[in-house]
């Protein structure tokens, strides 16, 4: 294998469970890589096994960065994760080794290959005040209030957004200019070329995945990983606290479902989720590599085509 090229990214994305984080990991053995991770949960640092966070063991086979790098409390854009990214790239680059995003977020993902219009950030006590307004009016008040200023952006969003209508607003008050507006801005693009690969296995064999990566989790712990936080009292909006499973097993805490009606509901879930990533990969990316069989069988298949480009 000759040298990489300076300014090449490896993009390993797929639905949930599709064995992203194997594929990345073994391509990152072999190419002096290290994974970057591209998932909005996988940031956070709470529920490494609720999330499928790569164990200690893997993590010591290549670098890898961005993991478990947030309190739950904490908000993850994508264009907070962009930066966070592009920093890491650059780190990568300039160590010689090879950057591998490794993630099923794709809005994230073009996020950083294709731009995002720059956005100011704003004042920590203007958000304060606008989570407190929201509590205070409630959801429909404070949607009729935001649409006064930015209607496209409050038709854009789902009625309970409270995440994105919050963050709209904030904008609105900090620069006097609805987001949409800025949002409108010229994207400024990344400076690498991405060769991306996309695992998409067939969809029996990935809700079937799915069903034992759950009965997995529970045997590491789990349910212990996840009791930790619930005994925090956390409050009930911390954006970290929408990894799936997690809201259920809350519910399994405080008596209202069984630990198999947890499981039912959050494999269901799950699935719903990678059948929705699907759909946005299939309409949202073109990927340069797409794969669908079994994913243990990927790396060659990525191997001979990263080889040709570096032949």
């Amino acid at each position: 294998m000759t040298s990489p090229a300076p300014d090449r990214v490896i993009v390993v994305t797929g639905p949930t469970a599709s064995g992203k984080s194997a594929l990345a990991l073994a391509l990152a053995e072999r190419r002096r890589g290290t994974v970057i991770n591209a998932d909005a949960m996988q940031t956070y640092d709470a529920f490494p096994i609720l999330t499928a966070q790569p164990n200690r063991e893997e993590q010591a086979r290549a670098p890898h960065a961005l993991y478990g790098v947030l309190p739950l409390g904490e908000t993850i854009s994508a264009a907070r994760w962009r930066a966070l990214a592009a920093a890491e790239v650059d780190r990568v680059l300039r160590e010689g080794r090879v950057p591998i995003l490794c993630g099923g977020s794709g809005l994230y993902l073009r996020t950083l290959m294709q731009g995002i219009a720059t956005i100011p950030e704003a004042p920590a006590g203007l958000r304060e005040q606008a989570n407190a307004d929201w509590a205070a009016l409630g959801a429909d008040v404070f949607r009729e209030r935001l649409a006064v200023h930015d209607p496209a952006i409050v038709a854009r969003l789902k009625p309970g957004d409270r995440q994105r209508h919050v963050r709209a607003w904030e904008i609105w008050q900090a620069t006097g200019r609805p987001l949409s507006d800025w949002q409108r801005g010229e994207p400024a693009a990344a400076p690498w070329r991405f060769q991306t690969v996309l695992l998409a296995p067939e969809r029996s064999w990935l809700r079937e995945r799915i069903e034992r990566r759950f009965d997995v989790m529970v045997a590491e712990g789990v349910v212990a990983e996840v009791r930790a936080v619930f005994d925090r009292r956390p409050d009930p909006e911390w954006p970290g606290l929408k990894a799936h499973g997690a809201p259920e097993l809350f519910q399994h805490f405080r008596g209202e479902m069984t630990l198999g009606d947890v499981r039912r509901i959050a494999v269901d879930h799950t699935r719903q989720y990678a059948k929705r990533q699907m759909t946005w990969f299939r309409h949202q990316m073109a990927p340069d590599l797409v794969f669908e069989g079994r994913p243990d069988q990927a790396l060659g298949s990525a191997e001979k085509y990263l080889d040709n480009l570096e032949a």
